[in-house]
Order: C-alpha cells, then structure tokens, then sequence
C-alpha cells in the first residue's frame, strides 16, 4: 500500500451535484474529478487532431473536446471519433446545424449556449438530436459574450450576469425536458470567476465544469489556474476542469493533475517533493528533478517520491513518501523506503537506481491493486 494517502484533516467535502455521463465518464455525483483539455489543431486536419487527442489521452486525459465551426469540421468529427479513445465534446457556436451534425457524429457531449443557437424551434432541433443520439450538452457562459440584455441590465460583465446567463439556458434546457447536462460560467478574472462559480453551485444541482478562460501562457496560466480553480476545488466545487494553456493540451491535462493532485482530490503518477536547494545539497537536486519527471512520466500509478538536497528536511520528508533520496556528503546519499532509511548511494548512480525503485514500486502497487480487484 502507498503511505501517500489522504489524512482526515486534509479531506474535502464535495459539493453534492446529480450525475450525468459523457460517454462513458460519469461526472458528478461520487465520480472522479474529470480531467479535460482541447485540442488547437484545425479540426480538418484528422490525422493530426487525433495524435493531440492521444498524447492528451495518453497524459491523462478523461475527455476532449474538439471545435467544429463549419460542416467540413463537422463530417471530419465522425472521423476524429471513431479514432478516439476518450469521449469528444463537440464545441458548438451560433450554428444550431452543427451541434445536429456532432451529435450525429458521434459526439459525447455538446458545448453551446442555448441562448446563441438561435429562436426556440432550433434549440429543440438540437436538443432532440442530443437525445437521440445519447449526447450530453455543456452550458458554456463566457464573461466576454455574455446576451446583450445581461449586459444593459448590469453594465458590465459581472458574476451575476454570469449566472443569470447560465440558469436563465438552463430553463432552456429544461423547457425541453432535457437535463442530461453540466454548466461553465468562465472569465478570464479569477475573481468573478470564482465569484460565479461560487454563486452557481448554490443555485442549481448540475455538474459543474471548472475553468479561467484565455488564463494565458504556461507559467502566468498555471498560476492563475491554480488560484481560481484551486480556491473552488478546495471548497467542493467542480465536477471537471479544464486549465485553458496557450501551450500543448498536454500541459493543460498535467497542471490539471498537478492541482488535483495538491489538494488530494485525484492522484495520478508521481507525486515528486523536492527542494528548492541551496548551498547545503548534496547534489545537483534541480538537474536531478528534471531528469527524474522526464523519465518517470510513464508511470501512472499515484505513489511520492522525495528528493531533498540536504539532512536539514530531507529524513522528515522521507518519513512521508514510499521512495525518497536525501543528499549526504563524500558524493552519496541516503535511500529510504516506504519511510524509512535503507541504504547509501552514490550520487552519479542515484537517477538511476531511484527509477528502478519506483518502478518496482509502482508495479507492487499495481499487483496488489489486481489482487484486491480480484476479490
């Protein structure tokens, strides 16, 4: 068993919403925080849309979704699906025609906004597609297209705009008995964004999508990300997330994880705790968690892994992880095992002989995993 599990003073208790599948994902409910990403290739490109989709799948991603602007976007989606190996949410604008086309396609779940589709008669055009065809909708409200009567109402986009706009397409929705869907109410401002998101979890029992859009490049997105989604998740709000990167969707499935991963609530591969470093290591601890994140991406299993570059911290460290590394002096240091001290190793064999640990490790962990399975 891995000692990195979840103490009682560190639980989080998640709101309670109703549950709904995206294919084959259940979200909501007591399913797992979904991790989602996008895909930034021209849709039309299939063969490059589906090696996105699968070096996200292959990070970790639970769902896709995929812009369709145009019927070309459209017919090359049936595709893209049928290639798949994680559910795709088609991403509809304006055009009611495309969200019956992705769902004919094989979509798995439709990201609109009923107010923009068009007048009533076209919205139940495609919420009738949807439920023919077993698609569930995203109700996706944007702070900066919010319906201009929101915005002479308030003057301004604001959080109660934001959820004025979502529950007023959720009456949409339910006008049209369809309730097979979750809501997004997203801006770029972390602070109306978490104001919203705050708001809606009180007003409406649907699943609830997290995300600060356009939040920027890797590093600004990341930490903006991990302020606005991190503060919601903390207090038991969001069924999935997406962290909008202008970067590789695999970086945004990977901050995704790292945020889920701190707060405890989804653990996915190596967690590594590592120092900063400073004149007191023992080795290069910089250079070595590098090397160390490279080569363990493969590993899937959740398991901890500390390397710390000096005896001030790192035995404490060590205490709480299944594999851990603190540097010592004459070029070793000391190799501990599920928390304790078990044997010296020298510093230019170490990268090596820790992934051989975790992996070892892993695989344990994965056979007694099997075995409990089993029954």
């Amino acid at each position: 068993m891995s000692i990195n599990h979840i103490r009682p003073w560190r639980n989080i208790e998640r709101r309670k919403s109703r549950q709904i599948m995206v294919g084959n994902v259940p979200v909501g409910g007591d399913a797992p925080i979904a991790v989602q990403t996008m895909t930034n290739t021209l849709t039309t490109d299939v063969a490059g849309t589906i090696a996105q989709i699968q070096a996200s799948a292959d990070a970790g991603a639970d769902i896709v979704r995929v812009s369709v602007p145009d019927e070309a976007s459209s017919k090359a989606l049936k595709e893209i699906v049928a290639e798949s190996p994680v559910p795709i949410v088609a991403d509809i604008h304006f055009h009611y025609k495309r969200g019956i086309e992705a769902a004919e396609a094989g979509a798995a779940c439709l990201r609109i906004n009923p107010g923009n589709i068009g007048d009533s008669a076209r919205v139940a055009e495609v919420v009738q597609a949807a439920k023919d065809h077993n698609c569930s909708i995203r109700i996706g409200v944007n702070a900066g297209s919010l319906e201009k009567h929101l915005l002479e109402k308030y003057g301004e986009p604001c959080p109660d705009a934001m959820v004025e706009s979502g529950l007023e397409h959720i009456r949409i929705l339910q006008d049209h008995d369809f309730h097979n869907f979750k809501i997004s109410v997203k801006a770029s401002d972390v602070f109306m964004s978490a104001a919203a998101y705050q708001m809606l979890a009180d007003a409406t029992d649907a699943p609830i999508h997290l995300g600060i859009t356009e939040a920027g490049g890797l590093m600004s997105g990341t930490i903006k990300s991990a302020i606005g989604l991190g503060q919601l998740l903390w207090m038991g709000i969001g069924d999935t997330v997406r962290v909008s990167l202008s970067a590789d969707p695999v970086e945004e499935i990977k901050v995704g994880y790292e945020i889920l991963k701190s707060l405890g609530l989804r653990h996915r591969g190596v967690n590594i705790i590592s120092c900063p470093s400073c004149a007191r290591q023992g080795f290069n601890v910089i250079k070595t968690v590098e090397t160390l994140e490279e080569r363990l991406a493969h590993i899937k299993t959740p398991m901890s892994l500390s390397i710390i570059g000096c005896v001030v911290n790192g035995p404490g460290e060590a205490l709480m992880t299944d594999v851990g590394f603190t540097g010592g002096g004459a070029g070793s240091g000391m190799v501990y095992l599920a928390g304790k001290a078990s044997h010296k190793m020298s510093n230019d064999q170490m990268v090596d002989h820790i992934v051989e640990e975790v992996e070892r490790k892993a695989a344990s962990l994965d056979a007694e995993a099997a075995a409990q399975a089993a029954g």
